[in-house]
């Protein structure tokens, strides 16, 4: 489990998920974050604001206490100096007397505005509410703001309302300012619209393209890399080139490793097959020798010199023997060559395993056993002929050893998916579950006492297969079969 989890921490998909959810997360956190100090920075600017709408409320007040007609231009001139740098002032009365407690008048602003904008813009107060909250600000001797859109057609920020409430009736010290005065500011519109979050999204957004490009690429050279060395592997392509496929500069130096490394497997192949046909060549043509010289001898020797006539056929079943020896150390010498630089190409798979059937069948014959075959035909793979001979002989080996006088054999070949299944199945005591992938073991053999027609087996055969089918590209597996027996199964890629 620690295994696991240690292979995961080092995987490169597993770090890519985690930078994507940091990546996705710390925008949030932050932005959530700066929202609260901006709202915080809001709430004091607004108290700063409404503290200087009451500061001007408070130097009015004994004005406005004793305010008579005649003195209306005293006070404009008052509240033009008092609003010198604090945007929009105006200033409103509703009468003591006032029936409708939302009548109110404009009195002054500061600057100064027409008549007539007065008049539009007190129509869009009503319009839009706004004298009713000055009425029940004046009755709860609240402050409040809001916003709504002047005559001019432009949106303005009503930043503080300050009644007072005199004898002669209800003022109200209205300050507003213009959107365009708060455009670094979220106060005239939503946080996330403002020029300094959007300038840090931008680098932001850049900086995680700019990450996970990166990953990208390197996610996309490995895979490359990936599908070449199966391609190489699986196919023996020996103009393929990791070089050519790697699109980052940096690991131009690896690629290179791996195309130096490919090559050196090509020629090492090729140097043990030419040092098998060279050795199997200088030892043969000796061997050559010496049975051709026999000859002679044997035509020389008298009837009855049996001592010496025993001589020589000990010497030529010698020379037998060594020249199965050589054939067989050439065959070793070859397959490891195959094992290293694997010669694949398309194989008739279905007329093989019929070829090789046919070839064995005096094996189960032997002991009474039913062979039942199921081979679809044109199952084409990738492969190599030899090996894929071998496969097939020592699978069958194995279940006809291990099937039981007068029982079935079964051996199936059909397609499945992308791959060809090779499926043989016998009826014999089959095999331990905890030993199933232990069979594949070199030397490891799990088989009752053999009887006398069984041949002694050295554990081998199924390690042969395993090497052999992974070399190609393919999987085996063993199974306990529906009759309780032994069931193999290899798996070998389609040819297209």
């Amino acid at each position: 489990m620690l295994a696991r989890l240690r292979d995961l921490s080092r995987s490169l998909a597993v770090r890519f998920v985690i930078l994507l959810v940091i990546f996705l997360a710390v925008p949030v956190i932050l932005y959530e974050r700066f929202r609260a100090a901006d709202e915080e920075k809001n709430a004091l600017l607004m108290r700063s604001i409404q503290e200087e709408g009451r500061l001007i409320a408070v130097g009015l007040s004994p004005l406005l206490a004793g305010f008579q007609e005649n003195a209306a231009d005293s006070l404009k001139y008052t509240l033009a100096k008092m609003a010198i740098g604090r945007g929009n002032v105006k200033l409103l009365f509703r009468p003591k007397d006032a029936v409708d407690p939302g009548t109110f008048f404009y009195i002054a602003a500061a600057p100064p505005v027409s008549a007539e904008y007065l008049s539009r813009e007190m129509a869009e107060m009503v319009k839009t509410g706004i004298l009713d909250l000055l009425r029940d600000t004046c009755s709860g001797d609240r402050a409040l703001s809001t916003r709504y859109m002047n005559p001019a057609g432009d949106e303005e920020i009503l930043t503080s309302i300050t009644p007072l409430n005199l004898e002669n009736g209800c003022w109200a010290v209205i300050t507003s300012n213009s959107k365009q005065e708060f455009t670094t500011s979220s106060f005239a519109q939503p946080y996330w619209k403002t020029a300094d979050v959007r300038f840090a999204a931008a680098i932001y957004l850049l900086m995680a393209v700019i990450v996970i490009a990166l990953f990208g690429s390197v996610w996309q050279s490995l895979r490359r890399f990936q599908r070449l060395a199966r391609e190489i592997r699986t196919r023996g392509s020996s103009d393929a080139s990791f070089a050519a496929h790697s699109r980052i500069p940096e690991l131009a130096a690896v690629a290179q490793e791996f195309d130096r490394l490919v090559n050196a497997l090509h020629t090492s192949a090729k140097s043990i097959r030419q040092a098998a046909e060279e050795n199997a060549h200088a030892l043969k043509a000796p061997l050559a020798v010496i049975s051709q010289s026999l000859e002679p001898l044997k035509r020389a020797l008298g009837q009855d010199d049996a001592r010496a006539r025993r001589s020589l056929e000990l010497i030529e079943r010698s020379v037998d023997r060594l020249d199965a020896v050589v054939s067989a150390a050439r065959r070793m010498d070859e397959a490891a060559a195959e094992l290293i630089d694997t010669p694949q190409r398309k194989i008739d798979f279905s007329a093989l395993l019929r070829e090789a059937v046919a070839a064995c069948a005096e094996w189960p014959r032997a002991r009474g056993l039913a062979l039942r075959q199921e081979i679809e035909p044109d199952v084409t793979v990738w492969g190599s002929e030899d090996m894929l001979e071998a496969v097939v002989e020592n699978v069958l080996e194995n279940a006809v050893s291990f099937a039981p006088h007068e029982s079935a054999l079964h051996v199936a070949l059909r397609r499945n998916g992308r791959l060809a299944q090779f499926v043989v199945e016998d009826e014999g005591p089959g095999v331990d579950a905890e030993n199933l992938e232990r069979i594949f073991e070199r030397y490891f053999s799990e088989r009752p006492a053999p009887s006398q027609d069984d041949e002694d087996h050295y554990g081998i055969g199924l390690w042969i297969v395993r090497r052999n089918v992974e070399a190609m590209g393919g999987t085996v597996t063993a199974s306990i079969g529906e009759a309780g027996g032994l069931r193999m199964t290899v798996g070998l890629r389609l040819a297209a």
